[in-house]
């Protein structure tokens, strides 16, 4: 029975699974129309932040990793010095963001009924610098001391042997915060994971403050109000990058290869990978030709295809699904806004063509190094 158990939940956390399920979930979890929301309190999910469902979904991860660390691989995976601060990360998000959405449906709820948020109730309160705040970081500072001592203790730094170019770790893996990234290397070419998408997020970050005009929500929690900005923000930082520093951590073994948490890694495990380009897939399995030996004729529909994601999108979005945005924002505030949001939709997007249909690139001119 607990092997059955134990091969379900490696099937399940399989990315290609996972992924989608987290994503489908995401829509209703933090809904961003009445639709997804008329959903939400339906099932009642909405109570996961409202009542004790802090405590239900800390107790779940506790029990799921009290029952993986019986089993040799899951424990090795889990107590490795590296690995350890990711799943005491695991755990922080999970109580944060608890502790954040409770305070946004609480503040929803308080607004609702015409009382202000608690925040500009607390703001009330007097509360001087010394003793109270002081007193406060003089107490943090100590018990941040005495956790890090024992963590020092406890686990052996992962220094490793002196680098030998001859021989390399199998698998390579880059410090945590760099995960992310190494793995979006498995979908995009260097130039792209490594250089335009960090790129794109740093200006991404920095645009905010002058994209953003909406005044709600400023030092205070709320969901109804910032329904969209919430949403999108959850959708990157949980689904997307706690996602794939997750994959990389516990789920990339040898060769860079899927692994389940409970599942041996095996160094001669090997997958077959039958990955095409977009011009090989319409040209030689639709239309039965050899690629043309132009180059420009070859990946013509690859062009296209970009062209239509970042020239006619922002268009078809602004007259749909996002007309009010475009009407607050304006067009140049608009325009800086749907392309990064393409950008960023443009990771998932890669993600499920490569595991459904094999696409490697879309556009993909070897002989110049452009790949995308």
């Amino acid at each position: 029975m607990i092997e059955t158990i134990k091969e379900v939940i490696n099937k399940i956390t399989n990315p290609q699974i996972l992924f989608p399920i987290l994503a489908v979930s995401y829509l209703f979890v933090f809904p961003m129309n009445n639709f997804f929301e008329k959903i939400n309190r339906k099932l009642g999910i909405y109570k996961l932040w409202t009542r004790n469902g802090g405590i239900l979904m800390m107790s779940g991860l506790f029990a799921f990793f009290c029952f993986g660390i019986s089993d040799p691989n899951f424990r090795k995976i889990v107590s490795k010095p590296d690995n350890v601060p990711i799943v005491g990360l695991l755990f922080l998000v999970v109580f944060f963001l608890w502790l954040s959405m409770k305070q946004a449906y609480d503040n929803d709820a308080r607004i609702a009924a015409g009382k202000p948020p608690q925040e500009a109730e607390d703001a009330k309160e007097k509360i001087l610098v010394w003793p109270d705040l002081v007193y406060i970081e003089f107490i943090c500072l100590i018990l941040c001391s005495v956790l890090l001592l024992v963590w020092a203790m406890a686990l052996q730094a992962p220094i490793e042997e002196p680098a030998n170019p001859s021989v390399s770790p199998n698998p390579s893996k880059a410090p945590w915060y760099f995960l992310g990234l190494q793995e979006m290397l498995v979908y995009f070419d260097p130039w792209l994971a490594g250089v335009v998408f960090p790129t794109v997020i740093m200006i991404g970050l920095m645009a905010i403050p002058y994209i953003d005009n909406n005044k709600k929500g400023s030092g205070y929690y709320t969901f109804n109000d910032r329904r969209m900005a919430v949403s999108i923000f959850m959708f990157l930082w949980i689904v997307l990058w706690i996602f794939l520093i997750s994959v990389g951590t516990f789920l990339r073994g040898p060769n860079w290869n899927f692994f389940g948490p409970f599942e041996y890694w095996d160094l001669h495990k090997l997958e077959a990978l039958t990955n095409v380009n977009l011009s090989e897939l319409i040209y030689m399995i639709w239309m039965k030709k050899q690629l043309p030996s132009n180059i420009l004729l070859r990946e013509m529909w690859g062009f296209l295809a970009v062209f239509v994601y970042f020239g006619v999108m922002p268009l078809l979005l602004a007259k749909t699904v996002l007309k009010n945005v475009f009407k607050n924002l304006g067009p140049l505030r608009y325009s800086v806004f749907v392309i990064l949001l393409l950008f960023t939709a443009s990771l998932p997007i890669k993600m499920l063509l490569r595991w459904v249909f094999n696409i490697k690139y879309i556009i993909a001119i070897p002989e110049f190094f452009f790949n995308i």
